[in-house]
């Protein structure tokens, strides 16, 4: 198994008080909700061979969400337009690490997956609650896409125990609020002794408790609404490092909240 890590962390969550407790979110300076890292080329060729293998796995596009894949589509395509490393033209897209990826508009999530880090899921108001109306999701960390997609958040989060009442109201009055004009984020973190990006896991289904911890896992999740569908985006830009990597001090705190 290859292992693909990060040189280190850009950010600890655990670390400040602003995000360490749920829900944790922050308005997003500048508008960098599409990263490059340097586990950029492993990342990629991996989410390349999980979209060709095994698409159902990682896809998911429910009719009421074409309209906003559409929009999304169009968003990143105009941004990886000017951003360094890409390349972008009619039929054709080359990334930062040399790959030339085809550019299908009727396979608007696909597209993107081979394109950039991030994994993106589109959510929608439905009632009282958004919606998981597509994702192209190659990084789960312990959940399905399969079980999740049409589902409300508070379905999505079925059985997170923290995700109580109070979170749930607090989110939804969250995403209730997003403005285009200013995306949010969020960053979580676990320790693992497994490495590996793609770990589905199935509600019921337990996790494996870490013993020798030796990987951090944490995603910085940015939060976007679309102008012209009003859907959010959920951006998750997934970082594995090893636990060594860290400064002393949020190493001993990180071990302290996961004993």
């Amino acid at each position: 198994m290859t292992i693909i890590l990060q040189s280190h962390l850009p950010f600890a969550p655990w670390m400040d008080p602003r995000t360490s407790r749920l829900p944790g979110v922050l308005p997003l300076d500048g508008d960098e909700w599409l990263r490059v890292d340097d586990a950029f080329a492993g990342q990629m060729a991996l989410r390349d061979r999980l979209i060709a293998d095994d698409p159902v796995a990682v896809h998911a596009l429910l009719p009421d969400g074409q309209a906003a894949a559409d929009e999304l589509y169009a968003l990143v395509l105009a941004r990886l337009a000017s951003q360094p490393g890409y390349r972008i033209g009619p039929t054709q897209g080359t990334r930062p690490d040399g790959v030339t990826v085809p550019l299908d508009p009727a396979a608007p999530l696909l597209t993107l997956g081979r394109l950039v880090q991030e994994d993106l899921c589109i959510l929608q108001q439905q009632g009282d609650e958004h919606v998981l109306m597509g994702a192209i999701l190659c990084f789960p960390a312990s959940w399905s896409l399969a079980q999740k997609i049409g589902r409300p958040l508070s379905g999505i989060h079925t059985p997170v125990p923290s995700y109580d009442d109070r979170i749930q109201t607090s989110v939804q009055r969250m995403f209730n609020a997003i403005r285009v004009e200013q995306p949010l984020w969020r960053g979580n973190s676990l320790l693992y002794d497994d490495p590996t990006l793609h770990q589905p896991r199935l509600e019921g289904a337990r996790r494996a408790r870490p013993v020798a911890k030796t990987y951090v896992r944490s995603e910085r999740q940015c939060l976007l609404r679309l102008p012209g569908t009003r859907a959010v985006v959920f951006t998750i830009h997934t970082y594995v490092v090893r636990r060594s990597t860290l400064a002393a001090d949020a190493e001993a705190a990180i071990l302290a909240l996961h004993p």
